[in-house]
């Protein structure tokens, strides 16, 4: 399987070049393009979220791939290719598969187990879709991943460590302004910013902490009123806001939430109100950021960002946590068999185009010797041809009838040695060089590839 992927995440990078190499939804279009347009991919995907930036790419030649990916993500965030190499990751073949699969499961998250990176990475493939960028494989990719993320949660104990950054966020500003308990926003307001998936999870998260009363704002009026509505109809007061007028909103509120991913910031030290009474909490849960830090140096200002969350995430893990470590080694049991079933299955897809040149060659043959036989015995016509045509027909068949079941069950069931390319060998069916699973940091990788180059003229 000839996917590759190249990534960054908070694993790997500091916020700071995460915001740089973050993608708007026409970057997103535009890198898929060009890298098609370049031949360095098949099919793309890119998944761009707070925490992660990963490029999914069908490719022909991986060092090729490689370099044509690194080059998009340079011209479109302005870091030079030798930058990005200290901090992205490369998988391939098998290893890009079982990294979606573990991502989806909520395995690599700052969370671990959060469920909203789900909807991010189907969002993504519809994107995608939408695009004209995804093909057969990362469709295959992307419904075994998704599924498997889907067993994880249903079948495991894992939500059990966080439902999504949002919570872990607001559990962290609960520390910070709270009364504890389990609705520790008791007589607090809030404010929140945005009313996407995020802000929309934030408001109903709230909501349930006990705040008191939500003030809401977003670039779309009608959608701070939606948003404000429902939150009402759940039981908590809400008030829509102008976008223009949410700094007006800081005065009443002892905490404040902005998710609106607009590219620039939505609170700075200037809106904070002089006359404070109270302290007040500050939660961006965007990239790029949408508050200041300079916020964050006036007197009783708290700032919670996704730097800050990374700063604090020791202890968080479930693999420190003996209660949920069952829960964390079961789901990667079943990510592990969701890998292995969907590359048995890719591998069985692989070796069809081989079985049927195998056949092809066979039959040319005989087809070959048949018209040797009819020049060599001119005499032979009629009813005698036709029945020694079939009977040739029927060896051929019988002959390759165990060899096509045996190297379809060796092929789905070997993940080490391929099938194909043996017999590819053997009967002089133009092998592929094709490398195996690949998974190391970009800094493992030859310079060359990480080089910048001329983009060919159209």
């Amino acid at each position: 399987m000839n996917v590759l992927l190249v990534g960054m995440s908070y694993k790997t990078a500091p916020v700071t070049l995460l915001e740089d190499v973050s993608l708007t939804e026409d970057e997103v279009r535009l890198v898929s393009e060009r890298l098609k347009e370049s031949g360095a991919a098949a099919e793309a995907m890119i998944v761009s979220t707070c925490n992660r930036m990963e490029v999914y790419a069908v490719v022909n030649g991986f060092h090729r791939g490689v370099q044509g990916t690194v080059q998009e993500l340079s011209e479109v965030s302005g870091l030079s290719p030798e930058t990005l190499r200290d901090y992205l990751y490369v998988r391939y073949g098998d290893e890009a598969a079982r990294h979606l699969m573990t991502v989806c499961a909520g395995l690599d998250s700052m969370v671990v187990g959060e469920q909203q990176i789900i909807g991010q990475i189907r969002q993504a493939y519809q994107a995608a879709d939408g695009n004209g960028s995804v093909g057969r494989t990362l469709h295959s990719l992307l419904q075994a991943a998704l599924r498997a993320g889907k067993r994880v949660h249903a079948e495991t104990a894992i939500d059990e460590a966080g439902a999504s950054m949002v919570s872990y966020a607001l559990g962290e500003a609960a520390s910070l302004t709270g009364d504890g308990g389990e609705r520790p926003f008791r007589g607090r307001n809030a404010l929140v910013l945005g009313a996407g998936a995020m802000a929309s999870l934030a408001a109903s998260h709230l909501g349930k902490m006990g705040v008191e009363r939500l003030y809401i704002a977003n670039r779309t009026r009608e959608r701070a009123d939606r948003l404000a509505e429902h939150s009402r109809q759940a039981g908590v007061p809400a008030t829509a806001v102008d976008f223009e007028r949410r700094h007006e909103a800081l005065g009443p509120v002892d905490l404040a939430v902005s998710a609106t991913g607009a590219g620039r910031y939505t609170i700075t030290a200037g809106d904070i109100p002089a006359a404070r009474s109270r302290d007040l909490t500050l939660v961006d849960l965007s990239l790029p950021r949408d508050i200041d830090e300079a916020a964050a140096r006036i007197r009783g200002v708290h700032l919670i960002n996704i730097e800050w969350l990374r700063r604090n995430e020791d202890g968080r893990d479930l693999e420190k946590r003996p209660a949920s470590g069952e829960a964390r080694r079961l789901a990667e049991q079943i990510v592990e068999g969701q890998v292995q079933e969907f590359l048995a299955s890719q591998r069985v897809r692989a070796i069809g185009p081989t079985v049927a040149a195998l056949r092809s060659k066979a039959a040319e043959i005989s087809r070959g010797e048949l018209e040797r036989l009819q020049r060599r015995a001119p005499g032979l016509e009629g009813d005698e041809l036709s029945e020694v045509t079939r009977t040739v027909q029927r060896v051929v068949d019988k002959l390759l009838h165990e060899p096509t079941v045996r190297i379809k069950q060796l092929a789905a069931e070997s993940g080490s040695v391929s099938y194909d390319t043996a017999i590819q060998d053997l009967f002089g069916l133009a092998p592929e060089d094709a490398p195996g699973g690949v998974a190391v940091s970009a800094s493992e990788l030859p310079a060359s590839d990480f080089q910048a180059r001329e983009r060919s003229a159209k």
